[in-house]
């Protein structure tokens, strides 16, 4: 009688260890940011921190949380102008799939982009065309991070007007990582604007059909991203391009009366408007540059420490704001996160994308 022999189990090739990687990668993020806010909050007074967070109160959390809901409506509202007039979907599509987007990159391991890949899936379900819906999502996050950017410039000349070495040394540190930042978005637009999409998707379907072993090539329902790009970025759509972009420079704004808000309910006397938008803008630009940490876990906290010493705001201070800007991550995410899961159930229901 032969005896059985046991195959050896198969090695990972490399690919496979590369995608193990890249999928632990959000959880290793979250870990290292969870991690560091602990160790900010043990390593400050924690009375401090409970006592300043209990200083806001129900009323100004609650007021946060409606400031934001009005940042993230405004974001919507700009994606909505992207695809204005190319679009069968409305506006209040879009302004419901914001709100998703935001919950699934604040509440889950997504590394700040997932719920934007998420988003741009589920405006199909509107019978928006699928390259379409990545156009507008491509177009919105070159407008939100260049937004950004320029509210980031603002913070950091309003920075060079303090007195300090520290202030100086931060401005000069924010105007070189927006130097980079600058080239980096020139070379996504361009990437949009110069066909480079149409090149990366026939590489991509080329390496496709050789993996699958398909004879014809299919073209996706809707024609090309870069069609798509071309149709968003098209003659006659300056106006609506203006508009989103006005539209994110208003959300970033509008997000320094979240710390206005805070720093009043806490108690916090002596900090001007231009500081305010010193501390938002400066904090963000810390927080999205460790956009591979989901939700800035730690790294938002920090920033605020850091940002709050230059205008005498001690630490304890500083985490609470961090805090109390962290409730509207919760209390409007976890809607929006219910709101996916229906709208994913209710898929069979939807009419089909059409093709634009």
């Amino acid at each position: 009688m032969r005896s059985a022999v046991i195959a050896p189990a198969p090695r990972p090739g490399r690919r496979g260890v590369v995608r193990a990687v890249l999928r632990r990668l959000p959880l290793v993020g979250t870990g290292l940011g969870l991690g560091l806010a602990v160790w900010l909050v043990a390593a400050n007074d924690l009375a401090a921190v409970a006592g300043a967070f209990g200083r806001i109160g129900f009323v100004g959390l609650a007021a946060v949380v409606i400031v934001r809901a009005g940042i993230v409506l405004l974001c919507g509202l700009a994606w909505a102008r992207i695809l204005d007039g190319l679009s069968p979907a409305g506006a209040g599509a879009f302004a419901t799939l914001r709100f998703v987007r935001e919950g699934i990159n604040t509440l889950l391991p997504v590394a700040s982009v997932g719920g934007d890949v998420v988003g741009g899936r589920l405006l199909t379900f509107w019978g928006v065309a699928g390259p379409l819906a990545a156009a507008s999502v491509l177009a919105d996050m070159l407008f939100q991070v260049g937004t950004q950017a320029l509210f980031a410039l603002l913070g950091a000349g309003l920075l060079t007007q303090v007195q300090g070495e520290p202030a100086a040394d931060l401005a000069r540190w924010m105007l070189r990582a927006l130097a980079v930042a600058g080239l980096v978005l020139a070379a996504f637009f361009a990437f949009q604007r110069t066909g480079a999409a149409r090149f990366v998707e026939c590489r991509l379907a080329a390496l496709s059909r050789r993996l699958v072993r398909e004879a014809e090539p299919r073209r996706p329902e809707g024609g090309s991203v870069q069609d798509a790009l071309d149709a968003v970025w098209g003659r006659g759509r300056r106006g609506r391009i203006a508009q989103s972009v006005l539209l994110h420079l208003l959300a970033w704004t509008l997000g320094a009366a979240e710390v206005g808000i805070v720093l009043a309910c806490i108690g916090v006397e002596g900090v001007t408007f231009s500081e305010v938008v010193v501390i938002e803008a400066l904090s963000q630009a810390i927080k999205s540059a460790a956009f591979p940490i989901p939700s800035g876990l730690g790294v938002q906290e920090g920033g605020f420490v850091i940002v709050g010493a230059l205008f005498g705001i001690d630490a304890g201070t500083a985490i609470a704001l961090s805090l109390a800007k962290r409730v509207p991550d919760v209390v409007l995410g976890l809607p929006a996160l219910i709101v996916w899961q229906n709208l994913e159930a209710r898929r069979g229901g939807v009419r089909p994308p059409t093709p634009s």
